[in-house]
Protein backbone atom coordinates (compact mmCIF):
# COMPACT_ATOMS: atom_id res chain seq x y z
CA UNK A 1 0.00 0.00 0.00
CA UNK A 2 1.34 3.53 -0.48
CA UNK A 3 1.90 6.44 1.89
CA UNK A 4 -0.80 8.32 0.07
CA UNK A 5 -3.41 5.43 0.24
CA UNK A 6 -2.00 4.87 4.21
CA UNK A 7 -2.39 8.44 4.82
CA UNK A 8 -5.84 8.55 3.21
CA UNK A 9 -6.93 5.35 5.19
CA UNK A 10 -5.68 7.14 8.68
CA UNK A 11 -7.59 10.45 7.82
CA UNK A 12 -10.85 8.63 7.37
CA UNK A 13 -10.48 6.43 10.36
CA UNK A 14 -9.41 9.37 12.46
CA UNK A 15 -13.36 10.71 10.85
CA UNK A 16 -15.13 7.81 11.58
CA UNK A 17 -13.20 7.13 15.02
CA UNK A 18 -14.89 10.81 16.01
CA UNK A 19 -18.17 10.37 14.75
CA UNK A 20 -18.70 7.04 16.00
CA UNK A 21 -17.58 8.41 19.58
CA UNK A 22 -19.78 11.25 19.77
CA UNK A 23 -23.04 9.01 18.82
CA UNK A 24 -22.10 6.35 21.71
CA UNK A 25 -21.32 9.41 23.85
CA UNK A 26 -24.81 10.52 23.32
CA UNK A 27 -26.31 7.05 24.83
CA UNK A 28 -25.44 8.27 27.97
CA UNK A 29 -27.12 11.88 27.72
CA UNK A 30 -30.74 10.51 29.39
CA UNK A 31 -30.98 12.33 32.90
CA UNK A 32 -32.36 9.33 34.22
CA UNK A 33 -28.91 7.22 33.71
CA UNK A 34 -26.86 9.88 36.34
CA UNK A 35 -27.74 8.32 39.77
CA UNK A 36 -25.06 9.16 42.29
CA UNK A 37 -23.94 5.34 42.00
CA UNK A 38 -23.03 5.62 37.94
CA UNK A 39 -21.94 9.66 37.94
CA UNK A 40 -18.23 8.08 38.98
CA UNK A 41 -18.43 5.95 36.23
CA UNK A 42 -19.68 8.47 33.51
CA UNK A 43 -16.69 10.59 34.52
CA UNK A 44 -14.45 8.06 33.34
CA UNK A 45 -16.37 7.77 30.48
CA UNK A 46 -16.22 11.49 29.86
CA UNK A 47 -12.59 11.53 30.19
CA UNK A 48 -12.10 8.60 28.19
CA UNK A 49 -13.83 9.84 25.63
CA UNK A 50 -11.25 13.21 25.36
CA UNK A 51 -8.43 11.06 25.27
CA UNK A 52 -9.80 8.91 22.64
CA UNK A 53 -11.06 11.93 20.37
CA UNK A 54 -7.35 13.65 21.16
CA UNK A 55 -5.96 10.23 19.80
CA UNK A 56 -7.93 10.54 16.71
CA UNK A 57 -7.03 14.39 16.09
CA UNK A 58 -3.46 13.40 16.04
CA UNK A 59 -4.42 10.31 13.91
CA UNK A 60 -5.97 12.53 11.45
CA UNK A 61 -2.91 15.30 11.43
CA UNK A 62 -0.52 12.34 11.21
CA UNK A 63 -2.74 11.36 8.15
CA UNK A 64 -2.59 14.65 6.23
CA UNK A 65 1.33 15.02 7.22
CA UNK A 66 1.78 11.19 5.32
CA UNK A 67 -0.32 12.19 2.19
CA UNK A 68 1.09 15.57 1.68
CA UNK A 69 4.94 14.12 2.14
CA UNK A 70 3.84 11.43 -0.25
CA UNK A 71 2.21 13.86 -2.54
CA UNK A 72 5.45 15.66 -3.16
CA UNK A 73 7.50 13.25 -3.50
CA UNK A 74 5.41 12.06 -6.37
CA UNK A 75 5.86 15.55 -7.84
CA UNK A 76 2.56 14.68 -9.79
CA UNK A 77 0.56 17.13 -11.89
CA UNK A 78 -3.02 16.91 -10.69
CA UNK A 79 -4.45 19.57 -8.80
CA UNK A 80 -3.68 18.03 -5.03
CA UNK A 81 -0.35 17.74 -5.15
CA UNK A 82 -0.07 21.64 -6.47
CA UNK A 83 -1.45 22.43 -3.32
CA UNK A 84 0.39 20.16 -1.28
CA UNK A 85 3.68 22.01 -3.14
CA UNK A 86 2.51 25.24 -2.32
CA UNK A 87 1.62 25.12 1.22
CA UNK A 88 4.68 23.05 2.00
CA UNK A 89 7.55 26.02 0.94
CA UNK A 90 9.11 27.24 3.63
CA UNK A 91 6.91 31.19 3.40
CA UNK A 92 4.02 28.99 3.19
CA UNK A 93 4.40 27.31 6.01
CA UNK A 94 4.88 30.14 7.84
CA UNK A 95 1.86 31.82 6.73
CA UNK A 96 0.34 28.46 8.00
CA UNK A 97 1.33 28.22 10.90
CA UNK A 98 0.42 32.22 12.22
CA UNK A 99 -3.08 31.67 10.33
CA UNK A 100 -3.62 28.50 11.53
CA UNK A 101 -2.54 30.01 15.03
CA UNK A 102 -3.79 33.51 14.79
CA UNK A 103 -7.66 32.13 13.67
CA UNK A 104 -7.86 29.23 16.41
CA UNK A 105 -7.34 31.89 18.97
CA UNK A 106 -10.34 34.30 17.18
CA UNK A 107 -12.58 31.22 16.70
CA UNK A 108 -12.02 30.65 20.53
CA UNK A 109 -12.57 34.16 21.64
CA UNK A 110 -16.00 34.58 18.98
CA UNK A 111 -17.10 31.12 19.72
CA UNK A 112 -17.68 31.06 23.11
CA UNK A 113 -14.57 28.92 24.21
CA UNK A 114 -13.13 31.59 25.82
CA UNK A 115 -16.18 32.97 28.06
CA UNK A 116 -15.41 36.66 29.80
CA UNK A 117 -18.60 37.65 31.71
CA UNK A 118 -17.80 41.00 34.32
CA UNK A 119 -21.62 41.08 35.16
CA UNK A 120 -20.84 37.76 36.68
CA UNK A 121 -18.91 36.17 39.51
CA UNK A 122 -18.08 32.73 39.27
CA UNK A 123 -17.19 32.49 42.95
CA UNK A 124 -20.32 34.10 44.03
CA UNK A 125 -22.73 32.90 41.44
CA UNK A 126 -21.47 29.19 40.78
CA UNK A 127 -19.11 28.65 44.13
CA UNK A 128 -16.22 27.97 41.69
CA UNK A 129 -12.79 27.80 42.97
CA UNK A 130 -10.46 29.81 41.37
CA UNK A 131 -8.06 28.45 39.33
CA UNK A 132 -9.90 25.06 38.73
CA UNK A 133 -12.12 22.61 36.28
CA UNK A 134 -13.92 19.83 35.84
CA UNK A 135 -15.96 17.32 33.36
CA UNK A 136 -19.69 17.88 32.85
CA UNK A 137 -21.21 14.78 31.25
CA UNK A 138 -24.27 15.51 31.52
CA UNK A 139 -26.95 16.57 29.21
CA UNK A 140 -27.21 17.75 25.64
CA UNK A 141 -27.50 16.87 21.81
CA UNK A 142 -24.57 14.43 20.70
CA UNK A 143 -20.88 16.09 20.17
CA UNK A 144 -22.08 18.88 22.68
CA UNK A 145 -21.16 17.04 25.49
CA UNK A 146 -19.46 16.16 27.59
CA UNK A 147 -17.97 19.91 27.99
CA UNK A 148 -14.82 21.05 29.81
CA UNK A 149 -15.52 23.94 31.93
CA UNK A 150 -12.32 25.70 33.59
CA UNK A 151 -12.97 28.90 35.76
CA UNK A 152 -9.03 31.07 34.90
CA UNK A 153 -10.37 34.31 37.42
CA UNK A 154 -13.62 35.42 38.59
CA UNK A 155 -14.64 36.43 35.42
CA UNK A 156 -12.57 34.69 32.63
CA UNK A 157 -13.28 30.99 31.80
CA UNK A 158 -12.96 28.36 29.28
CA UNK A 159 -15.94 26.40 27.86
CA UNK A 160 -14.71 23.27 25.78
CA UNK A 161 -17.69 22.05 23.94
CA UNK A 162 -16.60 18.49 21.25
CA UNK A 163 -18.12 19.65 18.22
CA UNK A 164 -16.76 23.35 18.35
CA UNK A 165 -13.39 21.98 19.22
CA UNK A 166 -13.36 19.80 16.23
CA UNK A 167 -14.52 22.50 14.36
CA UNK A 168 -12.13 24.76 15.48
CA UNK A 169 -9.40 22.72 14.11
CA UNK A 170 -10.63 21.96 10.69
CA UNK A 171 -12.03 25.72 10.15
CA UNK A 172 -8.24 27.06 11.33
CA UNK A 173 -6.65 24.05 9.48
CA UNK A 174 -8.45 25.07 6.36
CA UNK A 175 -8.49 29.12 6.51
CA UNK A 176 -4.49 28.23 7.14
CA UNK A 177 -4.49 26.59 3.93
CA UNK A 178 -6.26 29.09 2.11
CA UNK A 179 -4.45 31.98 3.06
CA UNK A 180 -0.86 30.56 2.45
CA UNK A 181 -2.28 29.44 -1.38
CA UNK A 182 -3.91 32.82 -1.44
CA UNK A 183 -0.63 35.17 -0.64
CA UNK A 184 1.77 32.76 -2.90
CA UNK A 185 -1.38 33.23 -5.68
CA UNK A 186 -0.71 36.91 -5.33
CA UNK A 187 2.33 37.00 -5.87
CA UNK A 188 2.19 35.09 -9.04
CA UNK A 189 0.13 37.48 -9.89
CA UNK A 190 1.92 40.40 -9.35
CA UNK A 191 4.67 38.80 -11.55
CA UNK A 192 2.43 38.92 -14.43
CA UNK A 193 1.76 35.12 -14.76
CA UNK A 194 -2.17 35.35 -15.78
CA UNK A 195 -4.08 35.70 -12.37
CA UNK A 196 -5.90 38.78 -11.49
CA UNK A 197 -4.78 40.11 -8.08
CA UNK A 198 -8.70 40.36 -7.32
CA UNK A 199 -9.17 36.89 -7.60
CA UNK A 200 -5.55 35.60 -5.98
CA UNK A 201 -6.92 37.77 -2.88
CA UNK A 202 -10.15 35.93 -2.86
CA UNK A 203 -8.87 33.44 -0.55
CA UNK A 204 -7.84 35.95 2.35
CA UNK A 205 -11.34 37.33 2.29
CA UNK A 206 -13.19 34.32 2.97
CA UNK A 207 -11.84 32.77 6.12
CA UNK A 208 -13.94 34.44 8.18
CA UNK A 209 -16.47 31.91 8.83
CA UNK A 210 -16.99 32.91 12.27
CA UNK A 211 -17.91 36.92 11.29
CA UNK A 212 -21.80 36.41 11.36
CA UNK A 213 -22.23 34.16 13.72
CA UNK A 214 -20.10 36.56 16.06
CA UNK A 215 -22.38 40.22 14.79
CA UNK A 216 -25.79 37.73 15.46
CA UNK A 217 -24.60 37.17 18.71
CA UNK A 218 -23.66 40.78 19.66
CA UNK A 219 -27.15 41.84 17.58
CA UNK A 220 -29.45 39.71 19.57
CA UNK A 221 -27.72 39.28 23.09
CA UNK A 222 -27.57 43.10 22.97
CA UNK A 223 -31.35 42.82 22.47
CA UNK A 224 -32.25 40.00 24.53
CA UNK A 225 -29.49 39.25 27.25
CA UNK A 226 -27.60 36.39 28.01
CA UNK A 227 -30.78 34.47 28.01
CA UNK A 228 -30.07 33.33 24.12
CA UNK A 229 -26.48 32.06 25.16
CA UNK A 230 -27.12 28.77 24.56
CA UNK A 231 -29.16 28.98 20.81
CA UNK A 232 -26.35 31.23 19.83
CA UNK A 233 -23.70 28.77 20.38
CA UNK A 234 -25.38 25.97 18.38
CA UNK A 235 -26.17 29.05 15.62
CA UNK A 236 -22.16 29.87 15.61
CA UNK A 237 -21.63 25.78 15.13
CA UNK A 238 -24.30 25.96 12.07
CA UNK A 239 -22.72 28.86 11.01
CA UNK A 240 -19.40 27.13 10.63
CA UNK A 241 -19.94 24.48 9.43
CA UNK A 242 -21.78 25.65 6.67
CA UNK A 243 -18.69 27.66 5.66
CA UNK A 244 -16.42 24.66 5.15
CA UNK A 245 -17.50 23.43 1.44
CA UNK A 246 -16.95 26.71 0.67
CA UNK A 247 -13.51 26.62 2.35
CA UNK A 248 -12.22 23.36 0.71
CA UNK A 249 -13.99 24.70 -2.38
CA UNK A 250 -11.56 27.64 -2.69
CA UNK A 251 -7.99 26.43 -2.65
CA UNK A 252 -8.80 23.93 -5.83
CA UNK A 253 -9.88 27.23 -7.68
CA UNK A 254 -6.60 29.12 -6.80
CA UNK A 255 -4.28 26.05 -7.17
CA UNK A 256 -6.10 25.66 -10.51
CA UNK A 257 -4.33 29.12 -11.18
CA UNK A 258 -1.26 28.29 -9.72
CA UNK A 259 -0.26 25.18 -12.32
CA UNK A 260 1.10 25.53 -15.82
CA UNK A 261 0.35 24.30 -18.73
CA UNK A 262 1.51 20.40 -18.57
CA UNK A 263 -0.03 20.55 -14.88
CA UNK A 264 3.43 21.00 -12.49
CA UNK A 265 3.46 23.67 -9.92
CA UNK A 266 4.85 27.02 -10.79
CA UNK A 267 5.75 27.18 -7.33
CA UNK A 268 8.78 25.85 -6.00
CA UNK A 269 8.69 23.42 -3.25
CA UNK A 270 12.17 24.50 -1.29
CA UNK A 271 11.33 28.46 -1.61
Amino acid sequence: MSTTNRGKKIIIIGFVSIVILFLIYGRYQDPEVFTPSALESIQRIALGFYITMITAIGGIGFGIYKYQKNKIDEQGKDILTTIAIVTSNLKSRKIFIISFIGYGIFFSLVSGTLVYQPEINFVTHYGATIPSGFIAPCCDDPGYMPKIIIYLTEHVGLQIIPINLILQIIVSYLVAINSAIAINAYTISKKGRGMSSIGAATGLFIACPTCAGTFLSIFIGTASGIGLSILLTQLQTLFIALSIPILIITPYIMAKKLQNADGSCKINFKT
